[in-house]
Order: structure tokens, then sequence, then C-alpha cells
């Protein structure tokens, strides 16, 4: 029982770095950024379940927001007020939802996929009104909200498909071994 929990502590805290890591590796445009976040927060999903996957992404905002720079753009408090902070935001339901609906339902490619899709878009239900209302009342700049989904989310839909491709493919290479160390067997 000890050696559980020590053992989902270490793979929380591993996939918030993870995710830290991932905002690393960006492709900076005018509010946000293209990063590996999302990417990490659906192997968060998928490896940790629903509230593991989405605890570890409660750790990556509390440790961004308590100074430590590990967000795209630095960290601290005052990051809540990026327009990109929605984003983050998102992961956490993001990771939520993908870790419930591997641990109910099809573990085949197609239904892996669609999760993390699913996932991908729980994202930007969350993130495109947080960037809309940020430069709109915030940063004081008039914005519609078809120029929000301009900015928000059509740069991003393509690269996380290709994410969302990729990471499902890993999960279904490396699951039987997860499941053989109980890692991925709910």
């Amino acid at each position: 029982m000890r050696n559980s929990k020590v053992r989902d502590m270490i793979l929380i805290a591993m996939f918030a770095a993870l995710t830290a890591v991932g905002g690393l590796f960006k492709i900076q445009l005018p509010y946000a950024s293209i990063t590996l976040q999302f990417f990490f927060c659906a192997f968060a999903g998928v490896f940790l379940g629903a509230k593991k996957g989405a605890l570890s992404q409660v750790l990556y905002l509390v440790i961004g927001l308590s100074g430590v720079p590990i967000f795209a753009e630095g960290g601290g408090i005052m990051y809540v007020l990026k327009p990109s902070f929605g984003y983050l935001i998102g992961l956490m339901p993001c990771a939520y939802m993908i870790g419930h609906y591997i641990e109910k339902g099809k573990r085949d490619f197609i239904h892996i996929l669609g999760i993390m899709v699913a996932g991908m878009l729980v994202v930007y239900m969350v993130g495109v009104p947080y960037l809309y209302l940020i430069v709109r009342y915030y940063l004081g700049s008039a914005i519609s909200i078809s120029s929000a989904l301009s900015i928000g989310l059509l740069p991003f839909i393509v690269p996380d498909l290709i994410k969302s491709v990729v990471a499902a493919l890993i999960y279904k290479k490396v699951e039987p071994a997860l499941i053989k160390q109980g890692i991925g067997d709910r």
C-alpha cells in the first residue's frame, strides 16, 4: 500500500515535470505558443488515470503560479493575466477527461485517438474564451470572437492533431509494458 502511494506521488510529480519540459519546446505566436504541454498532459491522463492525471496538472499550475518559471513564458501569480493562461487551466480537465475515458472505454487505437482529440478540444474550450476575455478586457484590445478563434485555435489545430496521433501511437506501443508494471491497468 505504502509503495503504491509513493509510486503514485512520483508519477504525478514526473508528469508535472514533463508538462513543464513541454513548455520549453515552443514556437512563439502573438498570444500563445505551440508547445508540447498538451502532449504530456494527454500522457498524464492515459498513464495515470483521471484523478492522478489531473492532479499532475494541478501540481504543474501550482508550481508555476508560485513563481517557478516553468510555463512557456515564465511563471508567477501574474501569469493569470496572460492571454495563454486559459490553455494551462484547460490542461486539468483535459487530463481528467482523457484519464476517465481511458479507464472506462475501449483501448483500441481509434478510441484512444478520439479521446486524445476530445481532450485537445477541452483545452480549447477553456483557452480560447480566456484569451478573448484577457485580450479584450485586460489588455483593452478590440478583438472579436472570430478573431480570438483565428489566433487562439486555428494555428494550433494541426500541430495538436499530430501530437494526438503520436501520443495515441506511443501509448498503444507501450501499453503492454505499462500493464505488466501495474501502471497502465486500471
